[in-house]
């Protein structure tokens, strides 16, 4: 996998691209359902070919770009396991990224939310591939083969930390990247946001992972970081 530093290499990626939009400086990824809009998605044309307009404020993963991720281990052909996939807005531009050379394993528990997700992003695209489990028994997920690349992980539990990792001791190789979202007032409402990042952070060193970088999202999102981790 080619890991790209900084922001300004997002500018050279055929599949991610920085746009301006009315003055504002936006991210788009290659649509690889062309002609399909997953969330009411602004679609424009670049080179002859047709980008999605990715929504900071729709996508905690676009709202860590754009505050500055240094480390985007999602490229071509990588091999995604994507806890919390919701109805597939932030899965749909990974998926576009990773092409068609690459797979990304959506993992949603609620059946009403899964069957959104089926409609709006699996039906169209052949890299993703539904999971309706619990993200807290990845023994029973059986599409998975093999290890993945990178495991995201955006689940509004209290528990959510212990979640990535137990499938990240399952499925991610050595190697890999844990994006992990934490939602700090779903673990604790009474703390402050930054000691409860603090203390995840310090969950994942403890078991063996090496922190890259605690990304703060707010304005996009209050009270939430994404936590850039590889497992060693």
């Amino acid at each position: 996998m080619v890991k790209r530093r900084g922001l300004n290499v997002v500018k050279e990626v055929d599949r991610l691209k920085r746009v301006k939009i009315n003055g504002e400086e936006r991210l788009a990824t290659l649509n690889l359902a062309e002609g399909i809009q997953v969330y009411n998605e602004k679609l424009i044309k670049l080179n002859g070919l047709e980008y999605r307009v990715w929504d900071p404020f729709r996508s905690k993963l676009a709202a860590a770009l754009l505050k500055g991720l240094k480390e985007f281990p999602i490229s071509e052909s990588s091999k995604v396991l994507y806890l919390g996939v919701s109805t597939g807005t932030t899965a749909s531009h990974i998926s576009d990224i990773i092409g068609e050379g690459g797979i990304l394993f959506g993992v949603e528990f609620a059946p009403r939310v899964a069957r959104e997700f089926i409609d709006r992003v699996v039906k169209h695209r052949k890299n993703v591939i539904p999971i309706i489990e619990d993200a807290r028994r990845p023994d029973k997920y059986l599409s998975i083969f093999g290890k993945v690349d990178i495991v995201y992980c955006d689940l509004a539990q209290p528990d959510q930390t212990e979640i990535a990792i137990l499938n990240c001791k399952k499925y991610l190789k050595n190697g890999g990247h844990l994006l992990l979202i934490v939602k700090a007032r779903s673990i604790d409402v009474i703390k402050e946001p930054k000691e409860i990042f603090k203390i995840e952070a310090e969950k994942l060193e403890n078991e063996g992972f090496k922190i890259n970088q605690i990304i703060k999202l707010d304005p996009f999102d209050k009270d939430h970081a994404l936590i850039d981790a590889i497992m060693e």
